[in-house]
């Protein structure tokens, strides 16, 4: 992906207030949104998204950043779910996944 649009990831991520999460897939959405609001072409999805945050995400809250099943990546999923709860975002009954239902941010525009 392009730095555009890795940046345009990050920022996104960086807007997630605590207690709140996004999946990847809703971030691809909004951005692509966003891309046709301005009159461009929309590019990337879920997976374009994981790439710019392995590759980019350290410096923005990655945590808040879940699968569609509500769970942290797997490789951090012990962090990623000490983060959560320590941000007060609403946790699955058995504390390793993110409640979606009740935890999903959408930007406000």
């Amino acid at each position: 992906m392009d730095d555009d649009y890795a940046e345009a990831v990050l920022d996104l991520v960086a807007a997630i207030p605590a207690g709140r999460a996004m999946t990847y897939g809703t971030i691809a959405e909004v951005l692509v949104d966003r891309a046709l609001a301005a009159g461009g072409t929309p590019r990337g999805g879920p997976r374009q998204v994981g790439q710019v945050m392995s590759r980019a995400g350290s410096g923005v809250p990655w945590w808040r950043v879940v699968n569609a099943a509500g769970s942290p990546p797997a490789r951090h999923a012990s962090r990623a779910v000490a983060l959560l709860v320590a941000d007060g975002t609403p946790m699955v009954a058995d504390g390793t996944r993110v409640a979606l239902r009740r935890a999903i941010w959408f930007p406000d525009d």
